[in-house]
């Protein structure tokens, strides 16, 4: 597959911190509730962390009491492309910044959460930054 923003690997290793590129270039997870964004309410844009491109915003963010971010739709429906996962013995739906192909998080459906989509993008902190909008 190819992206817009593609770069080796030892660039991205040298942009990345360690734990950044674990998750983002090697779909690792961060720990549960310890994710800087987990109970963030600051509005804004959260953008991809290796290449900057806009995924979520503020608006589409709610609480899911999962340990990690989750919003029930992205910014835009091309922000972000959906790959089957059946990495540990599970059938999951990866979530990936379709700009850079980095690794954000997973999407669960139907799991009967009050929000419009019914899905929940459950995505890493260190995957995003947070842009704070002006008041």
């Amino acid at each position: 597959m190819s992206y817009e923003v593609e770069k080796p690997d030892e660039q991205w290793r040298a942009e990345l911190t360690p734990a950044e590129y674990q998750v983002l270039r090697q779909a690792g997870t961060e720990p549960a509730f310890r994710g800087e964004y987990t109970d963030t309410k600051t509005k804004g844009v959260y953008s991809c962390r290796a290449c900057g491109a806009e995924l979520f915003t503020s608006n589409e963010k709610f609480e899911s009491h999962c340990g990690w971010p989750s919003f029930f739709d992205p910014k835009d429906s091309s922000a972000v492309e959906l790959i089957e996962d059946r990495s540990h013995g599970m059938l999951r739906t990866e979530v990936r910044c379709s700009r850079c192909g980095s690794h954000l998080g997973h999407v669960f459906e139907g799991e009967g959460y009050p929000t419009p989509t019914d899905q929940r993008y459950c995505i890493n902190s260190i995957s995003l930054r947070l842009e704070p909008q002006e008041s």
